[in-house]
């Protein structure tokens, strides 16, 4: 299996703290969590732990990523923000992913998944964003999207156009996502909007623990 040599690393983004009464050992949760968050389908994920002895099923390995509620962690100051959106199919609905970068350490800061695209969710996203980290002094690395631009003016925040340079950092996470999750032929099936962000907020994590 190809992918198995993605999959070194640490574990320690992992919090287990949801574990209560689990049958499974926390290792073999921990290898499974990241196994899917890394880009394993869900079935391959359920046969890697089988050649370690531990017998799940793709449900257990599925809820293991939603209850571990991971996302980026919060409290960043980034000199500059590179910020971009990029569609993602939901059972053959499209949605837009939202995501600001930090160029310099190629760290996921914010992503946020909406139905469309829009100047005042775009204001959404940022407000979301100011929450997490101190981004009052950053420039923000914009294509030559109006929207993005009119909701960063009506924030009060600095930007500058760029269609290179640092900005392409958040193109970068946007193709490995992709690659990512070519095992779901780049679209989630047969899930909720809310659960496929809780799996982009997993991967986001994860990007940020192994970069």
């Amino acid at each position: 299996m190809a992918e198995i040599t993605r999959l070194s690393g640490c574990r320690d983004w992992i919090d287990l703290g949801f574990v209560e009464r689990e049958r499974t050992p926390e290792p073999a949760m921990a290898l499974g969590i990241q196994s899917h968050v890394a880009g394993l389908s869900l079935s391959n994920t359920v046969e890697l732990l089988e050649d370690l002895g531990v017998q799940r099923s793709r449900k257990a390995v599925h809820d293991w990523v939603q209850k571990a509620d991971l996302q980026p962690d919060s409290g960043k100051s980034p000199n500059q923000i590179a910020l971009d959106e990029t569609v993602i199919r939901i059972n053959d609905q499209q949605f837009w992913l939202y995501a600001a970068a930090d160029p310099q350490s190629n760290e996921l800061l914010h992503i946020r998944l909406f139905a469309t695209t829009t100047t005042t969710l775009t204001e959404i996203f940022l407000r979301e964003l100011r929450q997490k980290h101190d981004v009052e002094t950053a420039v923000f690395l914009v294509d030559g999207a109006q929207h993005l631009q009119t909701a960063l003016q009506r924030a009060g925040l600095r930007f500058q156009m760029s269609r290179h340079g640092n900005r392409n950092a958040v193109e970068r996470i946007f193709r490995e996502l992709k690659r990512r999750t070519s095992s779901f032929s780049n679209c989630f099936s047969h899930v909720e909007p809310e659960t496929a962000e809780n799996w982009l907020l997993s991967f986001a994590r994860w990007h940020n623990a192994t970069n």
